[in-house]
């Protein structure tokens, strides 16, 4: 039997912060990736405490970080969507999920450039 899903129009905005943050969670707990670039953003939140940075470059910071963990659970939800729509192997499925693993990488790539760009200085 299928599991009824959340109809959004019959939660308050605490039931819908809670689905959110349910969300999360389950991003948390399931995905490897996803708790490698948690790792990955409390060891540059340190870094960058440790270093004092200023408070336009903590906005950058924490700009990229977020860019990278939007991007993995992007990227989470549209493997998951295609592996519903799509249990069987099909070439167009896997190109999705590789689409979409790409979009992670170019996140990744383009956080570590800002973190690259922000910190070195620091460490001069």
């Amino acid at each position: 039997m299928v599991k009824p899903q959340h109809n959004k129009h019959n939660l308050n905005e605490l039931q819908k912060f809670k689905v959110a943050l349910k969300g999360l969670m389950l991003a948390t707990k399931s995905e490897a990736h996803f708790r490698f670039h948690i790792v990955a953003a409390l060891i540059i939140i340190t870094a960058g405490w440790l270093m004092r940075v200023s408070k336009t470059d903590w906005l950058w910071l924490i700009a990229a970080i977020g860019f990278v963990l939007i991007a993995e659970l992007f990227n989470t939800a549209i493997e998951h969507l295609v592996d519903l729509v799509s249990p069987e192997k099909h070439p167009l499925a896997g190109k999705i999920k590789d689409i979409s693993a790409g979009a992670v990488l170019m996140a990744s790539i383009t956080a570590a450039v800002i973190g690259l760009v922000i910190l070195w200085p620091y460490f001069c």
